[in-house]
Formats: structure tokens, sequence, C-alpha cells
């Protein structure tokens, strides 16, 4: 008799179903039959995909609720800031406040400044003696993070920024993060006090990184703001510096 692929063993059909793109596998292949709909919701299929990606870890085994919802995480899991690290110009940036002699570029390390820790970063974004803030706005269904997953897994929203002053200068950093409903109501924010850095420090750049978690339902937009200015009101760029900006969702893997 002729065997059809319905023939086969489940283990194999998990398999070779896993091979495939997640796309593919929720939009055409869980409508083909009900045996592959069982098959593509099955626990084991999703941990493969998961293996065969890098994110799985044993220690995760008891800690995951959906195997599925985690794979989907990982997958899609980049930082959602645009031209983070100045090498796009001021692209995708809204200047919010651009006082003073305004926002400026500069090569790292710059002026009485150190280099970055990551050495794939080459430009950081300086403020003047006026305030200089800039910020963008992430709108989550266009990258990929559909509603009723924000709502029902409140996946983590992970904010990281770096920062630094120029030793010979004092100045002021600043960031406010807000996670925004459809209508951009706050619905939670970050915004730890602003720091401020004295002349004569050691110039070296530092992280912020704050975690959202157990975040209200509705969460549609996240509005990332930060910048600042010098404390000293010179002309030219020794304000804070800022660089390498980052917003991701899902597991820390």
């Amino acid at each position: 008799a002729m065997t059809t692929i319905a023939d086969l063993p489940e283990d194999v059909l998990v398999e070779l179903l896993s091979l495939l793109p997640a796309r593919e596998l929720l939009r055409t292949c869980r409508l083909v039959c009900s045996q592959w709909r069982y098959v593509v919701d099955l626990t084991t299929l999703w941990k493969r995909k998961c293996q065969r990606d890098g994110f799985y870890r044993q220690s995760l085994d008891r800690s995951i609720s959906d195997w599925k919802i985690f794979y989907m995480l990982c997958h899609m899991k980049k930082n959602l800031i645009k031209n983070p690290c100045a090498e796009e110009n001021f692209q995708h940036w809204t200047l919010d406040d651009n006082e003073g002699d305004e926002w400026k570029i500069e090569d790292l390390p710059g002026a009485h400044g150190s280099d970055m820790p990551d050495p794939r970063v080459h430009k950081y974004f300086v403020t003047s003696y006026g305030p200089c803030f800039k910020s963008q706005l992430i709108t989550l269904d266009k990258e990929g993070y559909w509603n009723q997953l924000m709502d029902e897994e409140r996946p983590e929203i992970t904010v990281k920024d770096w920062y630094a002053a120029r030793f010979d200068c004092g100045c002021r950093y600043e960031l406010t993060v807000r996670l925004l409903s459809k209508d951009y109501i706050v619905l939670e924010e970050f915004h730890p006090e602003p720091v401020v850095i004295e002349q004569w420090s050691d110039a070296k750049w530092r992280e912020i990184s704050h975690t959202f978690q157990n975040y209200p339902a509705g969460v549609r937009h996240i509005w990332f703001q930060h910048g600042g200015q010098d404390t000293q009101y010179w002309a030219g760029w020794y304000g804070i510096r800022v660089t390498n900006s980052s917003i991701t969702i899902g597991p820390q893997t």
C-alpha cells in the first residue's frame, strides 16, 4: 500500500515539522488536518525548535509554561530602538529639545572621553549647554508583537542605555521610558532620578538598565527618551554622551 505522510510515526512528524518556520507551522500546517494540528500544538515540537535554534536550556524546563510562546519570543527578539549608536546620523530619533549648541554626533572615545566596553560601538550622541532630549516611539504590533501576546503573556520588556561624561566638565543625564496604551495613556513609567556627574569624574561609560514585568494589559507602544546637558554652560559639546540604547522584549536568553 502507498504510505502517506499521515502514516509517519508522531516523533518523525515532529522532527520534520520542526524544521519549518514558525509562521508556516501556525498559518498553514496547523490547518491541514486534525493530526497535524495536534502535532503543531505539541510541546515537544516547540522544544525541539528551541533546541535547534539554540534557545533551549535544561534549567528552563520547569519554569516555561508555553514553549510555543517561548520560541516565538526568542525568535523575534531584537533591539527595537533604531539607530542606537548614531551610525545613521539622527535618523529615527525625534529631537524633542535641541538647545545650546544642539545635539551632535562624535566618534569614540571623543575628547577627554573613554572607550565603550563594546568594541562594536563607534559613535555617540552628545548634548550641549541647553537641554538636549531625543526620543523614539515604538509601536509593538508593527514590530511583530501582537496585542493578545502582550496582554496575556506580558513578556519582560528590558530597557538599557549607556551614558558618559567627559573628564573636564560636569553634566546631567536623564532617561524616561513609558509603556503606553493605544491612546498613548501612560500605563507604566521608568523615570529614575537624573544622574549628575561632577567635573573631573572618571569619564567612564555606565549602563542603566530596567526590566518591566507584570505590567498592566493594553501596552501598545513604548516611548523612550534620554538626554541632558552640561552643568557648566560651556559653549560647544560638553554635556552628557549617550549611545547603544536598547529595548528588547522576551526572555533573557
